[in-house]
């Protein structure tokens, strides 16, 4: 285990903290160490804040979120701000999303999921009268489970010797670690496709729900429990609110400056390079993503538990094929957020973990000018369609695939599929198109293997077998972001932001922040109804 970083003898007024990438664990950690005191500085290399968290904006009025499209659990990002004397209901306009989505199992009926308990059972008894009754012991158990593995979440994972914590002994019946997703939710529902309904989420993982650990059916159960939320004018509005607190806090953003390594004496870091001269700082903060940044930043030695052969060996989540589509007219027949799960769903998992392209893929497709206009210019819509891809990595063990050749004859297959949803053939009514395949998401958007989801949430990559917050082997450098301890997801990552946060402020002797509000004090704006 790394040791804690000593406060530098030399050191005198205020620390200067650098953080490379200002994503959203980037910015969180910004906020909170800025109120503590330190000097921040975030050095981003794009023009842009939020990483994949970021609204795409189009001359045409078409706005599309780039990754995240939906917020959820709004509760950890509500204490970071009200930690620092911001309020989030002040900073964006949060719209609560109901149904929640709409499940379309291809040849077999949909569900418009629902958080009230009444509707989400009549909706289940369309498919299988008999499991409507597993619902509510199923979020009873899961509101368990979550009360359970919260510790784990909200605390640094360094050593192996955590899993004899007392909280862990007591959680570790409830998480049946050997189980997966599927089979535990097997407990309360019978039907097959019911099962989909509540495991499809571990997509937010790029994880198949027949080999995801049975923890994440927490997934599901918090958005039933806390509710959908949709961000006024996209994702991309919370990382600008972060970075306008972040500013207020005397934080200096720097865009458009790559870092091209960290600077060590030793096996201290003293500040990055970037931008042609050297930035001294007493810690630095990695924002941006474990397997792309990582081997470039740190030299090799300082990297004992993930030095080249570690990170080139390790298990990545799946990538995505993207298309973000400006249409004109209305798309009355769609939800705000619709998932198409394929009549093939357990193959099509396969192809991707074994590195085949889909030949009847899945897709998400997000309609999110249904509920909020600035989206599109009037009288058209933006429709944002995801589809789940093998990696780079996992397809070169296919022989590779060249996505220059290959996205034509994508693009032409996912379109087709969308006319199931009632869309017909839309190909006439595209007035704007992007699209975004796993090679862009590697070479403009540095993801490593273009592995959209990071790194892969099995067992043997969570908890003290992740990346740390507080790094191993090289002394002042932390981690944050969905590569690091606790893991992806929005929420997820800005509790990890509090934890790196917490232990750099440990290290260099910051004064502490304020207390965050414990659980079920956020305002009455975003408090969600209880779902029991």
């Amino acid at each position: 285990m790394n040791a804690p970083l000593a406060a530098p003898a030399f050191r005198t007024g205020r620390p200067r903290i650098i953080i490379v990438g200002a994503g959203p664990g980037g910015l969180a950690a910004a906020i909170i160490l800025a109120a503590q005191g330190a000097q921040v500085t975030i050095i981003e290399k794009d023009s842009v804040v939020g990483g994949r968290t970021r609204t795409l904006a189009t001359p045409e009025g078409y706005r599309f979120d780039l990754g995240p499209t939906f917020f959820l659990y709004p509760r950890v990002i509500s204490e970071i701000f009200e930690s620092v004397g911001a309020r989030l209901e002040e900073e964006v306009r949060l719209m609560r999303v109901d149904p929640l989505y709409r499940l379309v199992f291809e040849g077999a009926g949909r569900i418009d999921a629902s958080a009230e308990p009444e509707r989400m059972e009549a909706e289940i008894a369309r498919l299988c009268p008999a499991d409507a009754a597993g619902f509510r012991p199923f979020l009873a158990e899961n509101r368990a489970k979550l009360a359970a593995f919260r510790p784990a979440l909200e605390k640094p994972f360094d050593s192996v010797l955590r899993f004899l914590h007392p909280e862990m002994v007591r959680a570790l019946p409830l998480l049946r670690p050997h189980s997966t997703v599927d089979r535990d939710l097997a407990r309360h529902f019978r039907h097959p496709l019911v099962r989909l309904a509540f495991s499809f989420q571990t997509k937010y993982l790029g994880m198949s729900p027949f080999r995801c650990p049975s923890l994440f059916t927490i997934l599901s159960f918090l958005e039933y429990e806390h509710g959908i939320w949709h961000i006024e004018g996209g994702c991309g509005a919370i990382s600008e609110a972060m970075a306008r607190v972040a500013e207020r806090l005397g934080v200096e953003l720097r865009l458009g400056t790559t870092v091209e390594r960290i600077a060590f004496e030793g096996r201290r870091a003293r500040g990055v390079e970037a931008g042609g001269r050297r930035h001294p700082a007493e810690a630095v903060i990695v924002n941006a993503d474990f397997a792309h940044a990582m081997p470039g930043l740190v030299p090799e030695a300082l990297r004992p538990r993930w030095n080249d052969r570690k990170i080139a060996g390790a298990r990545y989540s799946c990538s995505t094929f993207m298309l973000y589509l400006g249409i004109e007219g209305d798309c009355p027949t769609l939800a705000h957020h619709t998932v198409m799960l394929s009549r093939g769903y357990a193959r099509n998992i396969r192809q991707l973990e074994t590195g085949i392209l889909p030949d009847e893929p899945s897709l998400y497709l997000h309609n999110p000018s249904l509920l909020d206009r600035s989206m599109a210019p009037p009288g058209h819509s933006a429709l944002y369609l995801l589809v789940p891809v093998p990696n780079l990595r996992d397809a070169r063990r296919q022989g590779g695939l060249d996505w220059e050749e290959e996205a034509p004859r994508f693009r032409r297959l996912v379109l087709d599929r969308l006319a199931q949803l009632g869309l017909g053939d839309i190909e006439p009514r595209i007035r704007y198109e992007r699209m975004v395949t796993p090679q862009d998401w590697r070479d403009r958007y540095a993801v490593g293997h273009g592995a959209t989801f990071n790194l892969s949430h099995d067992l043997g990559q969570m908890l003290c077998f992740r990346p740390q917050n507080r790094f191993a082997g090289a002394e002042g450098v932390y981690l944050v972001g969905g590569g690091t301890h606790p893991g992806s997801g929005l929420p997820v990552i800005y509790e990890g932001a509090r934890i790196t946060a917490r232990l750099l402020a440990q290290d260099l002797g910051l004064r502490p922040g304020a207390t965050p509000q414990p659980l079920g004090g956020l305002s009455p704006a975003l408090q969600a109804t209880p779902s029991a």
